[in-house]
């Protein structure tokens, strides 16, 4: 019991993110998990297995709020899939010691790139006469399924974040189809896993239940968020601590001396009080700017102050 109360408040908090941000469940929970002492093949199973679930009740949650636009879900999904299967592969291939190395690179990349994009990038413009085609979606669905499974999570770090810097769908919307199709991708990858793990890797199903329970149950809230709360800050929050937990996997791993360890917490810790320190200051100056355009309406920040890639 205590193991499914621990996992589901893991899952909530990944789910309060995701649903929010539209990316970070993965990257999160595969954290939480390989901090823990899992196997990074099997952290990636089991929270791609949690993610099925978590997925579909945040895709419900999004169409009941009309943040959906099907056409994209429709042509990400399937590439997606076949990139988390390649990703599955690859990953339980890999030594026990070099898939470590390998998953806690990729979500340190990750988590400093959200830190990095939520905190500090500038807003851009919002295009959205055109919607992105085949020709962008399917590509991006393959790469991002791909990382999304041999890395433990990014299919929202890639897919959100490129699908916002090409300016073709309302933010909201971004939001909400990629964490739709991302049901069917962690359905792909949780079959991958299936079959290409081996014998002696065993998934702790008390684990993988709290992480979807916590997550089901923080889908609706996170699609309401997403309407309501300022991006920036949950992204700058969540990514600061998604680097500061891998960078610490990272220097036990290598084996640094105290000395350096102290340098590399104090840099870190000092990014991530820069960056929540810088987006609330833009959230604060997005506000303001709004204001004097009459366009302060409480019911559609979320809008306003999602980042855009320059």
């Amino acid at each position: 019991m205590h193991t499914l109360l621990l996992f589901g408040l893991a899952g909530f908090f990944a789910q309060l993110v995701d649903g929010s941000l539209g990316m970070a469940f993965g990257v999160t929970a595969t954290t939480t998990l390989v901090t823990v002492g899992t196997a990074p093949a099997v952290a990636s199973a089991a929270v791609h297995l949690a993610e099925v679930g978590t997925s579909l009740a945040s895709g419900v949650s999004h169409w009941r709020f009309r943040n959906i636009d099907w056409r994209t879900v429709g042509i990400l999904a399937l590439p997606g899939a076949i990139g988390a299967v390649l990703g599955a592969y690859v990953l339980t291939s890999l030594t026990s010691t070099s898939a470590a190395i390998w998953i806690t690179t990729i979500l340190l990349l990750l988590g400093l790139y959200v830190l990095i994009r939520f905190a500090f990038l500038k807003l851009g413009k919002l295009i959205t006469a055109k919607r992105p085609g085949a020709r962008f979606l399917g590509p991006l669905g393959l790469i991002a399924g791909f990382i999304d499974a041999s890395g433990g999570g990014g299919w929202g770090p890639v897919a959100t974040t490129t699908l916002l810097s090409s300016g073709r769908l309302e933010p909201r919307k971004v939001v909400g189809s990629v964490d739709t199709s991302e049901f069917i991708v962690a359905l792909a990858a949780s079959v991958g896993f299936f079959f290409a793990l081996s014998q002696e890797h065993h998934l702790n199903y008390t684990v993988v239940a709290g992480l979807m329970i916590g997550g089901v149950i923080a889908a609706p809230f996170a699609a309401w968020l997403v309407r309501r709360m300022p991006p920036r800050v949950l992204g700058a929050a969540a990514g600061g601590m998604i680097v500061f937990t891998n960078a610490r996997s990272l220097l036990i791993a290598a084996g640094a001396g105290t000395a350096l360890i102290i340098v590399i917490y104090t840099a870190i810790v000092a990014l991530w009080g820069a960056g929540l320190f810088a987006a609330i200051r833009s959230v604060r100056e997005e506000k303001r700017v709004n204001a004097l355009a009459g366009e302060d309406d409480p019911k559609t920040p979320a809008r306003q102050s999602e980042p855009l890639s320059s």
